[in-house]
């Protein structure tokens, strides 16, 4: 019962996807609208295509010269800021994360790590300890880690009509940090996701990360920015999520995952010159089986490939950008949507009870997702109330899709408020 399947009480079979649709054994078609690891759609044949060329002729481990490893490290390069020029090569995003951990207590040798409330950071033990969404239903919060609010302009203690959320949240970081201090902790890094996802979809505010890295430097330790969910042009704007924070911003270590492969396991860490050569310098020589294999490098370059080709993110702001103002108008419509957040195909709806007091409606996110299953439309929920409909489809999801979805949103929800109207005169009546 631990490993859980989607939609437990009715789950459905799926035998074939193709693009952003996905197909029961019934032939029955559903509109995928979560699944960020198909990122340029599931199974795309330039994708599969070179996962199936490269298997007949090699595949192997990283001990070897090999032209796809080279080249794949070359062309993420160029998607980075020119410090970000080393890069080790894994399996999943938990892998990365928890090297990105190795590498920031090698090179700051201090032990400690702040984090954001509700973050996920991977399955891993060693992220567990680091992902308050986890540790808080298992053996609790370590000693060495140190826990910062979310930078949540609609429900965090810094809300739309502050003046500067995102020096008062960065504030919170440097209290936190203090704290810490205080009691003679040493911080080795600050983790973030670049958009917080499990947290409920969020939009960190613009300026945040480099107030933060300021008090996180001065305390000796490094930014780790954490894109395995929103990374490789998802956000439309930027090819990297933290890039929305400002140009001047540069994370010191960046951790992919996910769409990094369109579903094969690939995964990888990005740093500088000078926290890979502290790495280096303790004599441990760091090896991965199967990362960084001409297979898995193969299926990197074809996704980097398909979403130049394709041009998949600039895809992303337009189909986006139309999406959230079909949502907005939910909003308007409908009193239980209580806020449209997000940038390009990564979007949050997030459902109330009240306006004034933003209570989750929980068990109305949780019928509204198995509403829309019925209508073959894949959705799921996020955030600490579960009440976030999240949007993080494969990136081909088109304008139609998009229509398609919040008109079948649109309907739901009306019967709903329908039905709700009937009890509440049922109980006048009575």
């Amino acid at each position: 019962s631990s490993c859980r399947l989607f939609f437990p009480e009715d789950p459905v079979k799926i035998v074939r996807a193709q693009g952003q649709y996905m197909y029961d054994e019934q032939g029955a078609e559903y509109i995928d609208c979560i699944n960020n690891v198909a990122h340029v759609g599931h199974c795309h044949p330039v994708v599969v295509r070179a996962a199936h060329e490269q298997n007949q002729v090699l595949n192997t481990n990283s001990r070897y010269l090999h032209d796809n490893i080279v080249d794949y490290a070359q062309r993420l390069s160029e998607t980075l800021p020119e410090p970000l020029c080393v890069f080790y090569f894994l399996n999943s995003g938990s892998e990365a994360n928890d090297l990105a951990l190795r590498l920031a207590r090698h090179y700051t040798g201090h032990q400690d790590v702040v984090v954001l409330d509700h973050a996920y950071h991977g399955h891993l033990s060693s992220l567990i300890d680091i992902s308050p969404y986890k540790f808080r239903n298992l053996d609790g919060q370590k000693e060495w880690v140190h826990v910062a609010p979310l930078p949540d302009t609609y429900r965090g203690p810094y809300r739309e009509d502050h003046p500067n959320p995102a020096v008062a949240y960065a504030n919170e970081v440097k209290r936190v940090v203090s704290s810490a201090q205080e009691k003679g902790r040493k911080i080795a890094a600050f983790f973030a996701e670049s958009l917080p996802s499990v947290g409920g979809q969020i939009i960190p505010p613009a300026g945040y990360f480099s107030q933060v890295a300021e008090h996180i430097h001065k305390a000796g330790g490094v930014f780790v920015a954490d894109e395995i969910q929103v990374g490789f042009g998802r956000v439309g704007k930027h090819f990297w999520a933290f890039q929305l924070q400002g140009k001047d911003f540069v994370p010191d270590i960046v951790t992919m995952g996910k769409s990094i492969g369109n579903g094969h396991p690939v995964a990888c860490v990005a740093t500088t010159q000078p926290v890979a050569r502290a790495f280096e310098a303790t004599g441990v020589e760091y090896f991965n089986t199967f990362g960084g294999s001409p297979v898995s490098c193969a299926v990197g370059l074809a996704v980097l490939n398909v979403l130049e080709k394709e041009q998949l993110q600039a895809h992303a702001t337009s189909v986006g950008s139309f999406l959230m103002e079909l949502l907005k108008q939910q909003k308007i419509k409908h009193p239980i949507v209580g806020d449209v957040r997000g940038v390009g195909l990564f979007i949050g709806v997030d459902l109330i009870k009240d306006e004034a007091t933003r209570t989750p409606a929980t068990e109305e996110a949780a019928y509204l997702v198995s509403r829309l299953k019925e209508n073959y439309v894949l959705l799921s929920t996020d955030g600490p109330g579960r009440n976030i409909l999240k949007f993080k489809p494969p990136m081909c999801f088109s304008l139609d899709n998009a229509r398609q979805v919040v008109a079948k949103l649109d309907a739901i929800l009306t019967d709903m408020e329908e039905k709700v109207r009937s009890c509440q005169t049922l109980r006048l009546q009575l």
